[in-house]
Order: C-alpha cells, then structure tokens, then sequence
C-alpha cells in the first residue's frame, strides 16, 4: 500500500481523544532541551561531491557528512500548516457547520524571493497556509501554483519576513543505486528530522493526485514517514535530487517500512518555470486508454507484433474527434482482461510507440492545441490519423 506523506496534526471538532494523544506525543518529544544526532562518517558516493566543503582523503573528495549537510541544509527546510475547511457531505444537512483540520507537510525554499517548493497534496484544498522556519517564527504564505499531475506546488512567503536559506537543487538524472541519501522532513509533526540511507531504486513509478503516472521516481530507503511530504531527498553533495512524496506500507499500516518514493528534481525543475508563470502546468491530452502489446496478446489476431492496443476512447476527447477507434471483443490474457479490435498505435510526430508509457511521454511532450500524426495499424494496413490535441483534464483516463 503506497500512502501520502502528509501527517494529520491537528483535527478539529472530530477525533478530540487522537489529537490529545499526538499533542502529548508531540510536546514530549520536541521538549525544550531535545538536540538532533547524527552519524559523523561522510557520504560516500560514486561521483565526488561538488562543493567546496566536501570531506577529502588523499585529494579525493568523499562527501560531506551527514552533520555537515543538515547544518547547512536544514535552516532551508521549513514546516507547512495546511488549514482545510470540510463541510457535512450528508444531503440532509447543506448548511452544516465546518468541520476545520490542519495537517502538515514539507517543504524547503529554493530562491531569495521566498518561494518554497512542496508537495501538491500538502496544500491540496487549503484555505490557509502558514510557513515556519527553524527560528520558529510562523509567516503566512500563499500557494502560487501546484501541478497534480506532478504532486508538486510552490508557496510564497514575503522575503522580508523569514531568513531564507535556499537549498541547491541538483540533478536527478545522474543518480545511480546505492548512492547514499538524506532526508530532512518534519514527520509526525517533529520538526527538522534527520534520517539516512541510499537509493535503493531508481525509475519507479507512482501516482499523481489525479491519477496520473509520475516516472522516473527514486526509491529510497531512508526512513521517511506522514509528514515528510514535500521535504528534500539529498545527496552526497548536498544537492536536492527529489521531494518526496510518498512511502510504501505494509498491510492496514502507516508507517516506514523502508520504501520511500521522491519525485526527481528534474521533473521538479521543468514544472517550477510555468507554476511560477501560471500557477498550473499546461500538458496535452489525447483522450484512450491502452495496454501495451505483449508477444501473448499480438497472437490473439493482432495485426501488428509491437504498438499500444488502444482499449477505450474518451467521449468528446481528441482521439474520438479523430475517429480512433477502441476495443469492442473481449479477451482474457493470463490474468488480464483486454479489449480488442481497437486501433494500434505503433508512431505518434515521429516517435516510435512499443508500450503504453510511450504513448504518454509521446503525447506530454506536447502543447494543448497542438496537432500530431497517429500512426495506427487498422484492419492490416497502417493508417495516419491527425489529432489535435487538447488540455489534460483535472481527472484521468489516460494519455
């Protein structure tokens, strides 16, 4: 079971007995006198660490420690509250009072200007954000834009009100497994946590808050628990190289079981740009659903060995505009039920299609509006299809 990292912290209202005992747990923890340890051996990893203050040995840099890092780093890293108003879903009580929850989540600032980089579902639904820094001081913020699709949102606080500490943000694409990692979130509420480990996989894939796919996730092992959300995933070098954003949990539980998923700072680095600009990411959207065409499928009377079987078109998409067509005759293969009789998408504007994922990345490397050539195999001969593609909606289907 994959969860959200953000951590309930306050429930009005409802659950009074759940929130005594996380404050209790809260106030003990975090006494005045509470100092954070951590291990003094640097980080090794398999390129050199590229910054100044990187520990050496015989003129090979090693990395920094992980002391060295959260000294650094952690001033950056900030506590988001999120204040949600909920009103009674029952149809028999419209004007109900509110029912008012605060959770929280990471973050951590990345420019001068005050803009603090977190997770989507952080701030998803807020009415009210509010910012503390490791002086404790609490600043309003206000939330500029997120991406659903991404799980990634920026909040800005005034520059003149917190001391901002920018962290670095590095580049994910150059992470290998087994190089070692940090984390520094606030989980469960306790501020500033330190915890360390490698990546323990690389091109994982999760879910956005709308369903669709996020690739490229790094799967790390460093504890990371409700609350750590939006937090950094640091490298040896001291450079963010994912937020993240979700853990893996064993059965009816949820807490670290070891697993962890970050969305990649690459990925981080091409939606900043418009959420700044525009408070949301513009992607194309085609409108079917696929699955992928399998050596066992193609022999149930596909015409094509390779491609994306198209399975259902959305109504009023582009794809039914464009008279593509989905499966009609069902199918079992193994365990899984497929439609055929659909088209085979085998090129979309020139790029090859072999799988599903193709078929994503083809279609969100393209601007709403847009029009593209679908190449698809009907009936036993290949056939181009224009479509113009048209903005993704705020709920999947896929493409």
């Amino acid at each position: 079971m994959r969860e959200l990292l953000r951590s309930p912290f306050v429930a009005a209202l409802l659950g009074g007995l759940v929130v005594a005992a996380a404050l209790i747990g809260y106030d003990q923890i975090r006494g005045p006198e509470t100092s954070t340890v951590v291990e003094q051996a640097p980080l090794r990893s398999g390129a050199p660490a590229s910054t100044s203050a990187a520990s050496t040995a015989g003129g090979q840099r090693l990395g920094l420690t992980p002391r060295e890092i959260y000294e650094r780093d952690a001033p950056g890293v900030v506590l988001i509250r999120a204040q949600v108003v909920q009103r009674s879903q029952s149809p028999f009580d419209l004007f109900g009072p509110e029912q008012q929850d605060e959770s929280t989540g990471t973050g951590f600032v990345i420019d001068d200007d005050g803009t603090i980089l977190t997770n989507a579902h952080v701030v998803e639904g807020a009415v009210q954000v509010s910012v503390q820094f490791e002086d404790d001081r609490l600043v309003d913020g206000r939330v500029i834009g997120k991406d659903l699709s991404t799980d990634l949102a920026l909040v800005r606080v005034d520059a003149k009100e917190a001391k901002l500490v920018p962290l670095r943000l590095g580049v994910s694409k150059d992470v290998k497994v087994g190089d070692p990692t940090v984390a520094i979130g606030n989980p469960f509420g306790l501020e500033r946590t330190l915890t360390t480990g490698v990546v323990s996989a690389l091109q994982r894939e999760i879910k956005g808050l709308d369903d669709f796919t996020i690739e490229n996730v790094i799967q790390t092992d460093a504890p990371i628990n409700p609350g750590n959300s939006g937090g950094p995933l640091i490298d040896a070098a001291g450079s963010v190289i994912g937020v993240n954003s979700q853990i893996q949990t064993g059965q009816g539980g949820t807490g670290s079981v070891g697993i962890g998923f970050a969305v990649p700072i690459d990925t981080a680095k091409e939606v900043i740009p418009q959420l700044k600009a525009k408070g949301r990411v513009d992607r194309a959207w085609i409108g079917l659903t696929t699955v992928t065409v399998s050596p066992s499928i193609a022999k149930l009377g596909l015409d094509a060995e390779r491609g994306a079987l198209v399975q259902t078109v959305e109504p009023g998409s582009p794809a039914e505009r464009a008279k593509m067509r989905g499966g009609d005759v069902q199918a079992q293969v193994g365990q899984t039920p497929v439609l055929l009789g659909g088209d085979v998408i085998v090129d979309i504007a020139g790029n090859k299609i072999t799988s599903t994922e193709d078929v994503a990345r083809a279609v969100s490397s393209r601007k709403p509006g847009e029009k593209v050539t679908v190449t698809v195999v009907r009936d036993g001969s290949r056939v181009p299809v224009t479509v113009t593609l048209s903005q993704r909606p705020s709920v999947v289907t896929q493409g």
